[in-house]
């Protein structure tokens, strides 16, 4: 007589693929109190419900490195582009107790957590200012004041790698370093930093200084920076958007980063499948004088909320001088172009890369974030990365072109994440694979449906093709379409907790 076993849930007759194991093949996986309970035959078990998921991929859900949209409404996106865990690394908060407390008393539709913020524990030691919430906080603080961005003196420094310590004991994941934003902070702070971090084992996720192709201030030598760092100290250093760093000297960085691995630094990198960057208008490397060094023009500028293109360089130091915290989208690449084009996918192709979508916050057309527990209105602004990323990367570099195969595809989407976080987070290491004892963080989707529809002019476009997302065994993709009430998210932070 056969002893069934229960169980909340099983995914029946899916193509279930664990990068991590090898795993590739037609089975079922069963979940139950929001952990993966089984991988294979379910015919022991008696599930709650079971859901026909034949004819699609079932795997770990994507874990996203370097999403600054930390809403509801612009996490649902990412949702349905298959992120399950998205993490705000590179820019980090000012203030890690506060944006986990607001986080989970708001809700989650996805698992969260966050650096701390070098940049804004600056503007706080330097200018005074009160640490802001996320990315578009940064934003209004450069252009609030400019003090922060100046070298510290010994005492000041002192206060700056102080309030790291402080908010990576309240559970940060890092340090997020927007190194490129003040490039004349010297490198005795940044190696400071950087032993920091290697002293408290959590790493660093850079924004490298320089990303022009002329020397002495070049993409090659800004992640130089980064190598040395990572000899230096010891520390492991996370070279943020590989794409939008390198551009045209994707080659020698690649040369560069692949030597320093072989040589066993530990640098992780992370690249999006786009050609356009977005930030801030006041940021300095777009300022008039630089952007010829990184082969631009002003009309290469989209103000995001008007759509303008600045005519020339007094209108661009118009903008600047009057709205230095308006976001921009910056077309470093034309991705209609195939020599670009091949670029972007250099930078995607390199060895032990993830891909993470440096996602932005939605706004309306005035900027204020949209946030709170609502629908995405018509109309709202972000850039295309910020709904898109993943789906687009499966389309463009398996279905499409078979650059890469599905398991690689995915490792780089969920494995890779999870295995650079987990000395960190111990969390991590049971995300990011489908295998018994490991959480339910998972996604179905069909291949041959998945597709990005979000466009530089139309960024909320939902993305098509992911029929169930569940995170830690709750749906909150159903059907291909959100459950309104699912807010599951929980906590990821450094250190046992």
């Amino acid at each position: 007589m056969t002893r069934f076993r229960d169980c909340d849930l099983v995914l029946a007759g899916g193509r279930v693929v664990d990068p991590e194991s090898g795993l590739d093949t037609v089975t079922d996986v069963a979940v139950s109190g929001g952990t993966v309970v089984a991988v294979g035959d379910s015919s022991d078990l008696r599930p709650a419900q079971t859901l026909d998921v034949s004819g699609h991929v079932v795997t770990a859900g994507f874990i996203d490195l370097h999403s600054h949209a930390q809403t509801i409404p612009s996490l649902r996106l990412q949702a349905l582009d298959g992120v399950t865990t998205a993490l705000e690394l590179e820019s980090g908060a000012g203030d890690v107790t506060r944006a986990l407390a607001s986080a989970a008393a708001e809700g989650r539709p996805v698992n969260y957590g966050y650096s701390t913020s070098w940049a804004q524990a600056r503007m706080s030691v330097l200018d005074g200012m009160t640490p802001g919430h996320g990315p578009l906080g940064f934003a209004a603080g450069i252009g609030e004041r400019t003090g922060w961005q100046r070298p510290a003196n010994p005492a000041e420094l002192a206060r700056i790698i102080g309030r790291l310590e402080e908010e990576i004991g309240a559970g940060a994941l890092g340090v997020g370093v927007l190194l490129g934003y003040a490039p004349r902070t010297g490198r005795r702070e940044y190696l400071g930093v950087a032993s920091t971090a290697a002293r408290l084992g959590v790493p660093t996720f850079t924004h490298a200084r320089f990303k022009n192709r002329d020397d002495p201030e070049s993409a090659l030598e800004g992640v130089a920076e980064i190598v040395a760092a990572a000899a230096g100290t010891g520390a492991h250093m996370h070279l943020c958007h590989l794409n939008s760093t390198a551009l045209r000297a994707i080659d020698e960085v690649a040369d560069l980063i692949s030597g320093a691995r072989a040589r066993g630094l530990a640098i992780t990198t992370e690249a999006y499948p786009y050609g356009a960057g977005m930030t801030a208008v006041g940021a300095p490397f777009l300022s008039p004088d630089h952007l010829p060094r990184l082969g631009l023009r002003p009309s290469d500028l989209v103000v995001v909320a008007t759509g303008e293109r600045p005519a020339g360089e007094d209108r661009l130091r118009r903008i600047r001088r009057d709205t230095p915290g308006a976001l921009v989208l910056v077309h470093y690449l034309d991705e209609g172009s195939a020599p670009d084009l091949a670029l972007i996918r250099r930078a995607l192709l390199l060895d032990d890369t993830a891909v993470a979508s440096d996602a932005v916050p939605f706004t309306d057309v005035d900027g204020t974030p949209i946030e709170g527990d609502r629908p995405m209105p018509p109309g709202a602004l972000s850039h295309p990365r910020s709904s898109g990323t993943f789906s687009r990367f499966l389309r463009t570099m398996v279905r499409e072109t078979a650059t890469l195969s599905l398991s690689e595809a995915l490792r780089r989407c969920s494995l890779l994440p999870a295995t650079f976080l987990q000395a960190t987070s111990p969390a991590m290491a049971r995300k990011g694979r489908v295998r018994a004892g490991h959480d339910a963080d998972l996604v179905v989707f069909d291949l041959a449906e998945v597709e990005d529809r979000s466009t530089y002019r139309v960024p909320a476009a939902a993305s098509i093709g992911f029929k169930h997302v569940f995170v830690g065994g709750e749906a909150v993709v159903r059907d291909g379409a959100l459950v309104p009430s699912a807010l599951p998210g929980r906590a990821i932070v450094g250190g046992a907790r």
